[in-house]
Parts: structure tokens; sequence; C-alpha cells
């Protein structure tokens, strides 16, 4: 049988498929070991701090594991961290041929662990399905080497474009189902984003609502952090709530607010205003790979107008608002021409409604 065969590296990508979403800010991986043409071992990368993926196929196929072939969905770890570098591992296993799909791009990893295996006298590949392992950790990848995280814009509108009428009534815009579907993508992310005003007005749980599903951390963008006492959030869900506000901010306000059991990033800002930046960054020192953005349309043009939106998901009703509250404000163009052009993915009934994926037209992998 030919090396690497991808009947068997389709077998590793989907086991890393059943950690996504689950293992930052670690990568999902997964791994299967093959021996005489046959599966010997299967693993995938759980939850950070918990065993790698090529220790969890190690260990499923005991004995059998000597010189069989790993197949993995990234380059293998050749450092220290919660768990021992998984270069060690395969070498003591007696592993003999090693296929990654891709190379980590993990500055202190990026084909070091390919390097030492092959000057062991393993044979080593990578290459093989390298777009749909790239595709499975764009948070991971984006937060690694820029420190910023991964940025889905989600936004529940009309048909005509409209996120709430013009009293500001807005549930609920979208059916059932995708509310359902944004519980899934909540508890597969790292963050939930919200700005200040939609908060004070929906006074949001953000979690995730679904079983077995973790809460993200809870993130609210607002110039105004002393307006939280008695909100719903300060009593629902697992995730941490963060508050980001300008560093000008009252310091009674920002107190007012840590009192409440939040935890208060306060920011650099001009004229009240902090950049996507500024913003991206603290995110991303707070480990912070994927970020869902939920609202309202001033967070939304904010972050549109700084090109700093990664993934658009639209769940578009069959409903028309008319003078209701645009999707996206605080950003336009004079022209037609000058307007940023999406590239859709896909198109998915969700009951009545329509979610709608886009990405950037310059690249989905930015």
């Amino acid at each position: 049988m030919p090396f690497p065969s991808p009947e068997f590296m389709r077998t590793a990508l989907l086991l890393a498929r059943k950690g996504v979403g689950r293992t930052s800010p670690n990568p999902a991986v997964g791994a299967v070991l093959v021996r005489g043409g046959k599966v010997v071992g299967k693993g995938y990368h759980r939850a950070a701090g918990l065993p790698h993926a090529e220790v969890e196929a190690i260990r499923d196929a005991g004995p059998a594991a000597a010189g069989s072939d790993l197949y993995v969905t990234l380059e293998p770890c050749c450092r220290t961290g919660r768990t021992g570098p998984c270069t060690d591992a395969i070498l003591s296993a007696g592993i003999r041929r090693v296929a990654a799909a891709m190379k980590d791009p993990n500055p202190g990893v990026s084909g070091r662990g390919l390097a030492i295996l092959e000057k062991a006298g393993l044979a080593v590949s990578s290459g093989l399905f390298e777009a749909e392992a790239r595709a499975l950790n764009l948070p991971y990848m984006r937060w690694i080497v820029s420190g910023k995280p991964y940025v889905t814009l989600k936004l529940a509108m009309s048909l005509d474009g409209k996120i709430a009428a013009y009293t500001g009534s807005s549930r609920w815009i979208s059916g059932e189902r995708s509310r359902e579907w944004v519980h899934r993508m909540r508890a597969g992310t790292d963050a939930v984003l919200v700005g200040g005003e939609t908060f004070r007005k929906d006074d949001p749980l953000l979690t995730s609502r679904i079983r077995k599903g973790k809460d993200p951390k809870r993130v609210i963008l607002t110039s105004r952090p002393g307006l939280l006492s008695g909100k719903r959030i300060l009593r629902a869900g697992t995730g941490e709530v963060l508050v980001v506000c300008p560093k000008e901010v009252p310091a009674r306000d920002a107190e007012r607010a840590a009192s409440l059991g939040v935890r208060v990033i306060r920011l650099p800002a001009r004229n009240g205003k902090i950049s996507a930046e500024a913003f991206l960054r603290a995110m991303g020192k707070e480990g912070v790979a994927s970020l869902l953005v939920e609202g309202g349309g001033k967070t939304a043009g904010w972050l549109v107008k700084a090109g700093a939106v990664d993934r658009f998901v639209f769940f578009v009703a069959p409903l028309l608002l008319g003078d209701g509250v645009p999707a996206i404000t605080g950003f336009g163009s004079l022209t037609i021409a000058g307007g940023r052009k999406l590239s859709i993915a896909e198109v998915r009934r969700m009951g009545e409604d329509l979610m709608v994926t886009a990405f950037p037209a310059e690249g989905k992998d930015r």
C-alpha cells in the first residue's frame, strides 16, 4: 500500500473533528496508527491539558504501535508544555513512518517536529489534505501566528437587512432552529462579544444552552461599565464575564462592575473609542483564539470597518421590517465599487430561515 494513504488521513481528519471547539487554545488533532494495512490505534486531542492525539493513538494500539505508520492531522509537537513532546512518544513507541497533513504554524514547532523524527531515521511526509487540516484549525492558526483571535460576525436579520424594528424590538427575528444553531456556535467558540447598547437593551445570557456544551467567555464592550447591576448575565452561565472599557472611564464605574464579580479590562482609547486592533490583541492575551460577535449594529460596523472580520454568518428571516435598525452601522461606502465584497461559501435552510456563511472576498484563510 502506498504511503501516505489518503484513506487513513481521512480517518485522522474525522477524528480531529471530534475535538473542534473543545481544545482551545490548542489545535484539534486526530491521529491513526496503521500496521499491515489495518488501523491498530486511533486518538484525538480532547481538551487542553489532556494527552495529544498521537499519545492517545499509541495507547490505543498498545504493542501493535511498534513498526506502524502514524497519520496525524498536524505535525507532532516537540516541546514540553502541559504534556511531554509527542516526538518522544513516537520514537519510544517504535513507529517507523509519520505522515502529517500540515506543519504546525506555531513558531516553536514549525517543521522541527518532523525534522527531529527524520533525523532519528523515520520516514516523514507532510501536505496530504493540508487544506482540510487547515480548515479545522483556522482560529488556532490565527491566534498562534498573530496573537489575535479568529473573528466570526453573526447577525440575525430580516430579508431587508434589519436586526430590529424601529422601536428596538428584536425578539425573535430568527426562528428556533437558527437560535439552536447559534447555541452550538457559542459552545464551539472561546468568547462571545456584544456591545454595551445591545447588552443594556437585550439583557442577554450569551450561554450555549446545549447538552454538554461549554459556555464561552462573555465579553461586553462598553463605555459605561457601571450599568451591570441586576443583569441576568451575573446570575447565569459558567463562562467568565469580561467588561472591556476605555481607560478614561471613571474609576468608580470600573470598581462597581468589578464588585459584581466581573473582570474589567481597561484599554487606551481615542475620543472614547477603543481601536479594533487594541481590543483583539487584548482578547488574544486572554487566550481567546476564536471570537463570536453577536452585535449590535455599531459593534458589527466597528469591526467590519477595521477589516477585522474573518467569517460572516447571517441568519436571514423571511420578514420585512422597513424602517428598522440596520444590521451594520458606522460603516459605509460612497460607491458600489467601494463596498466590502464577500465570497459566499454556503447557504443552508434553517427552518424558515436561511443561514448564509461568507468570507472576505480577498481570501477565506487570511
